[in-house]
């Protein structure tokens, strides 16, 4: 077998921040061990992303420190 195994995140327990408009343009997260999973709210049933654990933690405190300031 080569390449990257498949995970089943069929029973993940997928949620939605509380800050996503109604208007479906976001994501869901799931907590899948060993990774956590990233999907299109729009698309439940299509591909999900998975990553590792630190690297999703990594990218939410990006995204809350707000954009670089250019000197």
């Amino acid at each position: 077998m080569t390449g990257t195994p498949s995970l089943d995140v069929s029973r993940a327990a997928w949620r939605t921040s509380r800050h996503s408009a109604n208007a479906g343009n976001c994501i869901q997260v799931a907590a899948a061990p060993p990774v956590v999973a990233v999907r299109d709210s729009k698309d439940r049933h299509g591909p999900a992303i998975v990553i590792a654990p630190a690297a999703w933690h990594r990218f939410i405190n990006r995204v809350k420190a707000g954009p670089p300031h250019l000197t």
